[in-house]
């Protein structure tokens, strides 16, 4: 079992004019201290126009500080919106090699879509479209960090000619690539492409079986035909998390966290919205204790109630934790002394044994893998005499030569 870090940025308002920066540093600060405990990943969303919700719209910026602040920790988009609308791919692709370079080889590189309106319509992305443009679009990023040059490409969602997209990543062929997942079909999609699936959704340990099986089923079979250029087979699950060896304490400190992020996704779907004038932290407020069913979390508790579940989900076939610490309007200093009790009373039973379980794993999955790696129809590469010629402008040569 792997354990990761998940921030939105989140925000409820009131705001002053240092919030914005104060959250960010103390997050960098949350994530140096997980990367002194043990603690594997750090994952940063990209959202664009969500107030409250989500401050974290340029995640390789905020990515490349925590990556230039840390050691080991691997720093993961989780994820980018990776539709030409939102970001070109060969800027993709870019972004991602040069924090894999800055990183020494740290990065992890998950794809999305957007789920929201003020998103999808602020960038004029076809809602209907969206996930067939967004696998059209990383499968070309891939093939732009491992392709020299990159032959060019004719799509629904882009097209460019033949360039030779630099910098490469550090990782060959490049960053393990995974799949925002919120539903069953995603979760299916993913093992399709053989990416891994970062499921953004709240589940229990029967729910979390049902999810995996279907996940490593589809790997192991014929449907599973690689969108890049490997196969990441892993399967990440999103956890409340606020401990405390006080189980009402931890509940008091967290679970307004929880239920807040909760709470604003829905009504970002759902509600009807006016930028910049959102109110989500005070209609959660008031809707808290009147309508709002009672919040459980099983990563809210105590750090043995937090084991169990993690045993349960690690016997169910998930292969990482990630804790959505950073919620609502949870405290810095209660969000690093959770992580300092995870550091000292959970991580080193699952450290322990996690070698010998992802040998096993891996020496399971190879044969399919291999398979899965020849089902894949390559782009091919270009000879030199088909690199096409960029050709020079004549009024640059005429300037030349005068």
């Amino acid at each position: 079992m792997r354990f990761g870090v998940f921030y939105e940025l989140q925000l409820p308002k009131p705001w002053d004019d240092d919030a914005e920066r104060r959250l960010i540093h103390e997050a960098i600060e949350q994530v140096q201290l997980a990367d002194r405990l043990g603690i594997d990943h750090a994952w940063a969303v990209e959202h664009h126009f969500l107030d409250e919700y989500s401050h974290c719209s340029a995640s390789d910026v905020f990515l490349t500080a925590l990556a230039a602040k840390t050691e080991r920790i691997r720093v993961g988009f989780g994820i980018r919106q990776v539709i030409p609308n939102y970001n070109h791919p060969a800027r993709t692709a870019e972004s991602v090699a040069m924090l894999d370079l800055v990183s020494n080889g740290r990065v992890d590189f998950g794809i999305g879509e957007g789920a929201t309106r003020l998103e999808l319509h602020g960038y004029g992305v076809p809602a209907k479209r969206k996930q067939a443009l967004s696998l059209e679009a990383a499968e070309q990023i891939a093939n732009m960090m491992v392709l020299d040059p990159y032959p060019g490409y004719e799509g629904e969602g882009f097209s460019m000619p033949c360039r030779n997209v630099l910098p490469k990543p550090l990782q060959k062929p490049h960053p393990p690539m995974w799949m925002a997942c919120t539903s069953r079909r995603t979760i299916e999609t993913a093992a399709r492409n053989g990416i891994g699936a970062l499921a953004f959704t709240f589940m229990d340990p029967e729910e979390a079986r049902t999810w995996a099986d279907t996940y490593y089923n589809i790997i192991k079979s014929d449907e599973c035909v690689p969108l890049g250029h490997q196969v990441n087979a892993n399967l990440a699950v999103v956890a409340g998390f606020s401990l405390h060896e006080d189980p009402d304490e931890a509940r008091r400190r967290g679970v307004d966290g929880f239920a807040f992020f909760r709470y604003a996704i829905n009504a970002l779907v759902a509600n009807d919205s006016k930028p910049g004038r959102s109110q989500l932290w005070r209609e959660y407020e008031s809707l808290r204790d009147r309508d709002l069913p009672t919040i459980g979390a099983p990563g809210i508790g105590t750090p043995v109630h937090f084991a169990e579940h993690i045993r349960d989900f690690q016997e169910a076939g998930i292969d990482q934790i990630i804790f959505l610490q950073q919620g609502g309007k949870n405290r810095h200093d209660h969000i690093c002394a959770s992580l300092e009790l995870f550091g000292r009373q959970v991580l080193p039973e699952f450290a322990a044994e996690r070698e010998v379980r992802e040998a096993h794993k891996a020496e399971d999955l190879a044969p399919h893998i291999e398979r899965a790696l020849a089902r894949k129809q390559w782009m091919a590469g270009l000879t030199d005499d088909e690199i096409p010629v960029v050709r020079a402008s004549r009024k640059r040569e005429a300037f030349y030569r005068s």
